[in-house]
């Protein structure tokens, strides 16, 4: 896979949710620093893994909506929305948050990821 199709690939509706599947992304040495409304969180591979864990644990169903990417050699930027179903409501979709993105992609896989979102 290229570097947009590895990101394309993380991002497919419910993959967020599915611990296999992202694992099977990630770059052993993965880092993501994100900028989110609540402030600064730094995350490693485990720590993306059990986000993935806390995600599935609340919603059955996630969705990304991409609204730009742009891919060059092995970095890849994109802006998107993302929306979710929660345990409680399943029928209704609901907005999670805003995010812009910039992926760095090492063997194939997810490996330097620089994220800012708004929460919805």
């Amino acid at each position: 896979m290229n570097a947009k199709e590895v990101v394309l690939e993380f991002y497919k509706s419910d993959n967020l949710l599915d611990k296999v599947a992202v694992s099977h992304l990630l770059h052993p040495e993965v880092s993501v620093d994100w900028n989110s409304s609540k402030g600064f969180i730094q995350m490693n591979y485990d720590d993306i893994l059990n986000l993935t864990d806390e995600l599935s644990r609340a919603y059955v169903r996630s969705k990304v909506r991409i609204s730009h990417i742009i891919a060059e050699d092995n970095l890849v930027s994109l802006r998107y929305s993302h929306f979710v179903k929660t345990i409680e409501n399943p029928r209704e979709e609901m907005l999670l948050a805003n995010f812009f993105v910039i992926w760095e992609i090492k063997d194939s896989k997810l490996y330097r990821g620089f994220q800012m979102s708004q929460f919805s």
